[in-house]
């Protein structure tokens, strides 16, 4: 969503949502709120959402529930090991290119400029040469 929202909430430490509403002066949707906006509240107060990362081990039938610091290790190792298989320092010419080709990046049609750039720098800063947005796709 890139729509700007009113957002309700309880006062306390719960801070329990209670109702969104489109900012009508957001200069994106001027108060109108697409499905997904609209649903928000909905998403939020879910008894279902899941609130914890899930894992499923190669070839098992199972998720377990593991803890946000586990999940982020795992997924920063995987990226380093990645990188560090796939990189490339020179090419064939003895130019230094320090790239990598075993990791792409798409962006999401959600983020704004600013978060677009930020993502990009740090996919740049490890090396990525297939960066790539949703809305160009």
């Amino acid at each position: 969503m890139g729509c700007g929202i009113i957002v309700h909430a309880t006062k306390g430490a719960s801070g329990r949502i209670i109702n969104t509403e489109g900012d009508p002066d957001h200069p994106i949707n001027e108060g109108s709120l697409c499905a997904k906006g609209a649903a928000l509240s909905q998403l939020v107060n879910n008894e279902s959402r899941l609130t914890t990362p899930l894992y499923r081990a190669p070839y098992s039938e199972r998720w377990q529930k593991v803890s946000w610091d586990w999940a982020l290790w795992q997924i920063a190792s995987k990226i380093k090991n990645s990188r560090d298989a796939s990189f490339t320092h020179k090419n064939d010419k003895g130019q230094v290119v320090n790239r990598t080709n075993g990791i792409a990046s798409i962006g999401s049609a959600a983020l704004d400029n600013e978060e677009c750039w930020l993502i990009q720098a740090m996919m740049r800063s490890l090396g990525l040469v297939y960066i790539e947005h949703q809305a160009r796709i």
